[in-house]
């Protein structure tokens, strides 16, 4: 019974790095992963390696020996093992470690016993072995390894015979012996392979998995991005009709009716329940429909102001054409609608300018004729009609002023431009304004920035605008008022600034002021600030309004600064109006 104890704790220590290789193998995996150069198919060896050595040093201080005669020490069986199994350097060192063991824990040391005893004979051949072993499947490596425990146990065996210790006896005692040993090798060995192979086959597969879904939160992550990136709300439903994934235009868009409405208040909830927030119900019916019988939707939607293209598509499951899910695409149309709209509308307008400009340039032709006979008829009728004659001239005049301001607005026509200062200008439009200031009874001042530069400027079209902005200032104050005209250098530019002190606009006036055919006046043509405004188009510029009624307008004409490029080659440039 004491025997049969010997060789239980034997096999126990013998197969303890066997037990304890999935836990070591985990830690080492753990522990090596982070650093760099490290392998996962080797990074089992440090715990294996220092199991084999517990268990080799265990066996060594617990070895006995059968009926004091048969040694008993297993120890050779983890040696073996990590030969097999592991690198070449690491074989080499636990076999120099089985060897110093050897005269430490020996019962009676000699150097036959030190050759037998170790299995040294054997370590050349299985240092060999392990490329094939490694190589090799799992019932092959159970094979090699067990071949490599039976030699070596029958080497440690029948070490007392070869010496010459004791003497062989052909009884059941030693066939008994020899069959103990060979089993017990042959149990230990397929356990090893066993736990060993099993635990890495299970090491191999957490791998495989924990780099698929590092793959899979890598792409999800990526298309998360590119969905957030796009302007179109974009909403991914599964099978369920649940929501699996929002982008952020979508998550703008819910948050018009729900501020603080986040992407996990919005995950996993039924689509019906989401979309009923933001008054797009129709939308549960087409994704349904989507899900169910694998249509495609496009539909216009409105909701309030806002104008929306929506389409559904299924989502399908690789090559077996079965749905499982649906996404949802909302597009906001609304700035792109009022687009076309303006642009069917300015369509319409340049076709009516376009046949206005004809057919007042036609006008013209005979008014001239009316008015060339009239003047005829005038020198030839009494002076008792001049009264009339004189006011249907003024008439005909006014007209004509008419169509031609109408024909400025109207008609595309190149302009050309030189670099001249503005300055230059206003002193030549000064006399004309202040005799129409005197004839009303008001005052002009002129406050001029010695800083401003040449610009380029059509000076024929700058003195219109001028004379306008002025004369509309002038007829819009009293007796007294004063109409003020002020330059300054600015940034990236000049700003030309026509001040009166009249009555001022209503804001709900500003807004329509520069409309074509709106005026304020009871005689005005409303087209004045219309051509002002066509002409600061042409140069690039801005013009406009700041009202306070009671106190006064301010009209800011604003020139852009010329290049610098243009400054020195002095270039003449021409600009197609719009």
């Amino acid at each position: 019974m004491g025997e049969l104890k010997e060789v239980l704790l034997q096999m126990m220590i013998a197969g303890l790095p066997a037990f304890l290789f999935p836990l070591t193998y985990g830690k080492s995996v753990s522990d090596l992963m982070p650093k760099e150069g490290v392998g996962h198919k080797n990074s089992y060896f440090i715990g294996l390696l220092y199991t084999c050595m517990l268990s080799m040093l265990l066996c060594s201080v617990f070895s006995t020996r059968l009926w004091d005669t048969i040694p008993i020490n297993y120890g050779i069986l983890p040696l073996f093992a990590l030969m097999l199994y592991g690198r070449l350097r690491e074989g080499i060192a636990l076999g120099m470690f089985q060897l110093l063991l050897y005269p430490l824990f020996a019962l009676n040391f000699t150097f036959s016993g030190l050759i037998l005893e170790t299995g040294m004979l054997l370590y050349p051949l299985v240092l060999l072995t392990s490329n094939y072993f490694k190589m090799t499947g799992r019932h092959g490596k159970v094979i090699t390894l067990s071949v490599f425990f039976v030699a070596g146990e029958l080497m440690i065996t029948s070490s007392p015979f070869l010496t010459g210790i004791e003497s062989l006896r052909n009884d059941l005692f030693s066939i008994a012996t020899a069959a103990i040993n060979i089993l017990v090798t042959l149990l230990i060995g397929s356990l090893f392979v066993y736990m060993i192979e099993h635990t890495l086959e299970k090491e191999k597969l957490r791998l495989q998995v924990m780099q698929l879904s590092r793959n899979y939160f890598r792409e999800a992550e990526k298309l998360q991005q590119s969905m957030d990136a796009t302007p179109l709300s974009i909403i991914l439903l599964d099978r369920q009709g649940d929501i699996m994934a929002i982008n952020e235009t979508f998550l703008r868009l819910y948050r018009r009716s729900n501020p603080t409405a986040n992407r996990e208040n919005l995950i996993k909830h039924k689509l019906n329940k989401v979309l009923a927030d933001i008054e797009f119900q129709v939308l549960i019916s087409r994704a349904a429909e989507t899900l169910e019988k694998n249509a495609k939707t496009r539909e216009l939607l409105q909701s309030g102001d806002q104008i929306y293209f929506t389409s559904t598509s299924p989502i399908k499951k690789g090559h077996t054409d079965e749905t499982i899910g649906a996404v949802l695409v909302i597009q906001d149309i609304t700035e792109l609608e009022t687009f076309r709209k303006e642009l069917n509308h300015v369509e319409r307008l340049s076709l009516v300018g376009q046949m206005a400009a004809g057919i007042t340039h036609e006008i013209r032709n005979p008014m001239a004729v009316v008015r060339g006979f009239l003047q005829l008829m005038r020198e030839k009728s009494p002076s008792s009609l001049d009264h009339y004659y004189r006011i249907v001239m003024e008439e005909l005049d006014r007209a004509n002023s008419i169509i031609n301001d109408f024909l400025s607005l109207a008609q595309n026509r190149a302009v050309k431009m030189e670099l001249c200062s503005l300055h230059d200008i206003i002193h030549e439009l000064t006399p004309l304004l202040w005799a129409d200031a005197n004839l009303r009874g008001q005052s002009i001042e002129v406050k001029l920035d010695d800083e401003v530069p040449e610009l380029l400027l059509n000076q024929k079209e700058i003195k219109q605008l001028i004379l306008n902005l002025g004369r509309n200032g002038m007829e819009a104050m009293d007796e007294k008022g004063q109409l003020i005209l002020e330059t300054k250098c600015i940034a990236d530019g000049v700003e030309l600034y026509v001040k009166d002190t009249g009555a001022g606009i209503s804001p709900a006036q500003q807004e329509r002021l520069f409309e074509p055919f709106f005026t304020t006046k009871s005689q005005g043509t409303g087209l004045g600030l219309s051509l002002c405004l066509s002409i600061m188009e042409r140069h690039s510029g801005k013009i406009s309004v700041d009202s306070v009624e009671g106190e006064g307008t301010t009209f800011t004409v604003f020139f852009p600064a010329a290049q610098t490029s243009d400054l020195h080659r002095n270039t003449v440039r021409s600009v197609i109006t719009d």
